[in-house]
């Protein structure tokens, strides 16, 4: 069914807001679910709170995680909240609608040890006949550039080589809604990449390449990551996320303040960043439990 509303509010996303194309395929099946929900659908104007909060209602009675829910619901007070100020509706029937809190779950942390074998491993392993000579040399550049920097997935991939200055051993990235920060990025990790393009013959335009030389996509990101986690026997399931927040907690562990890496990650809000003080005082917690005589 054709929804002129919603295609209007998508298309806002997607030009104004600037919005990923992973958030805006996300809005737009928020938006269809809910529409789909709620058949005979007869407009969006017909809507009260009692309506969504049946919708919520049923979400939970499905065991949809708290996370689910509170992104499906982001879409739709998003969209609401766009037809009041875009459209000059006079009522938000979302603002009635309490949802679930968050789940606190702490991210997982590798230790500094882990941290040292997963970074060893590229150049130790032997090169799978299938990969690029160059491809153990680009791989440990990939790995140490996430720890060194903390940067997200789609921040490495999007790379170029100029964005490197080995001179200010700094980086420039391009961040969510194409906010630009620039990192420092450590010795180990530039020598590195230095390494890598050396190798594989890398002077301009995309700094990681696939074996066809192309830019490396995510996809292929990650199963670099997995080859290497499943290598080392790590107990958790290694991703480019929990090497960033590996570098967050690493940090604030020794002596790094709060703010400070609110803008390394390239956090909007500190209230994001805070998470990872919660992970550095219970690792306090547990060298208290086992250190002090009456803990």
């Amino acid at each position: 069914m054709a929804d002129k509303l919603a295609d209007e509010f998508l298309m806002f996303m997607e030009s104004e807001r600037r919005s990923s194309d992973r958030t805006v395929t996300n809005y737009e099946l928020a938006l269809r679910q809910f529409r789909e929900w709620r058949e005979p659908f007869k407009g969006w104007d017909k809507l009260t709170a009692d309506d969504f909060r049946a919708f919520l209602f049923d979400l939970m009675k499905q065991e949809r995680g708290r996370a689910t829910i509170r992104l499906q619901f982001a879409a739709l007070r998003s969209f609401f909240k766009w037809l009041t100020r875009r459209r000059g509706w006079k009522t938000n029937p979302l603002l009635e609608v309490q949802l679930p809190k968050r789940e606190k779950k702490l991210p997982v942390v590798l230790t500094v040890t882990q941290i040292d074998q997963m970074l060893n491993l590229p150049l130790t392993m032997e090169k799978s006949k299938r990969d690029a000579v160059w491809a153990p040399a680009r791989d440990a550049a990939i790995l140490e550039m996430f720890y060194s920097t903390g940067m997200r997935l789609s921040e490495l991939v999007a790379l170029n080589v100029e964005d490197i200055d080995t001179y200010t051993e700094t980086v420039r990235v391009l961040g969510k809604g194409s906010k630009e920060r620039i990192c420092p990025v450590g010795s180990k990790a530039l020598e590195a990449v230095q390494r890598y393009r050396m190798q594989a013959g890398v002077h301009a335009g995309a700094l990681f390449l696939s074996k066809l030389r192309r830019r490396i996509t995510g996809q292929a990101v990650g199963d670099v990551i997995t080859k290497y986690w499943q290598a080392s026997g790590l107990p958790v399931h290694l991703t480019p996320h929990k090497l960033r927040h590996s570098f967050a907690t690493h940090l604030l562990n020794n002596g790094a303040d709060l703010r400070s890496v609110q803008e390394l990650l390239g956090h909007a809000s500190l209230s994001t960043t805070q998470i990872y003080t919660h992970v550095s005082t219970q690792r306090m917690k547990e060298v208290y439990e086992a250190a002090h005589p009456r803990a």
